[in-house]
């Protein structure tokens, strides 16, 4: 299968006082079109750097970033925010949804920012997936943060974008709550979808095609969850790393 993503030697260092910290030293990644890659690593690894430099809304100091043929770090920001705009889909740990805008509206968000009429059959059509019919005129505080992980869900994917960016999507739920939007995600990539995780939870990464271990700013270990014979023995390998 065609890569959708490759990224090359990349290197990333922030100056602290006055000493930099490299927090990507010479990182290689190669996704496939309809992959589901989780990128895991704990707290303060760079887990959530790697992700912004892969999706252009950070630049690495060196290296190199291609997607769906186009290669991002050539850009300048207004260039990479108008890319964003047609090919990347974003999930965040807090939702990041607009209080005053209704669910329906939400969603409709990215119509909105790139000029673009709103097509709200394709906003009913994944609500009604995502089990959030007769949500559609309710604001953020009215719903539960489940529901408005779906809504955020649903407002990443609304544009069809070439690949979904997920930044801890579950680290602000509850277990079950998290297991549901795990699923939900993975029925799209089912469908073709690619979706790049960054998370510290083993088990959320267990739900992914494809784990990178990400430490010290390398990639140390590249596991695929299909060759393992159970979730237990991918959480295992993951433990071992002190995930």
């Amino acid at each position: 299968m065609a890569a959708i993503l490759e990224a090359s030697d990349l290197h990333k260092a922030f100056r602290i006082s006055t000493t930099p910290h490299e927090v990507l030293r010479g990182v290689n990644v190669t996704v496939e079109q309809g992959q589901f890659v989780a990128l895991v690593a704990p707290s303060g690894e760079g887990k959530s750097t790697l992700l912004h430099v892969l999706s252009g809304l950070d630049s690495a100091d060196s290296g190199r970033v291609v997607i769906d043929g186009q290669d991002v770090t050539a850009m300048d920001e207004e260039q990479r925010t108008v890319f964003r705009r047609a090919h990347i889909g974003f999930v965040f740990q807090f939702f990041n949804l607009v209080p005053n805008l209704t669910a329906a509206e939400n969603v409709a968000l990215p119509f909105r920012i790139a000029g673009q009429r709103s097509d709200f059959d394709r906003v009913s059509e994944l609500m009604g997936r995502l089990g959030l019919h007769g949500l559609q005129g309710h604001r953020p505080d009215e719903i539960s943060g489940g529901e408005q992980q779906r809504i955020a869900i649903a407002r990443a994917l609304v544009t069809r974008p070439s690949i979904v960016m997920a930044d801890e999507p579950t680290g602000n739920l509850d277990f079950n709550t998290g297991n549901e939007v795990l699923e939900l995600v993975r029925s799209f990539v089912e469908e073709g979808q690619t979706v790049i995780m960054a998370t510290h939870s083993a088990r959320a990464a267990a739900r992914a095609d494809r784990v990178l271990v990400l430490k010290g700013g390398e990639i140390v270990d590249d596991i695929s969850a299909k060759g393992a014979s159970s979730v237990t023995e991918l959480v295992t390998r993951l433990q071992e790393h002190g995930l």
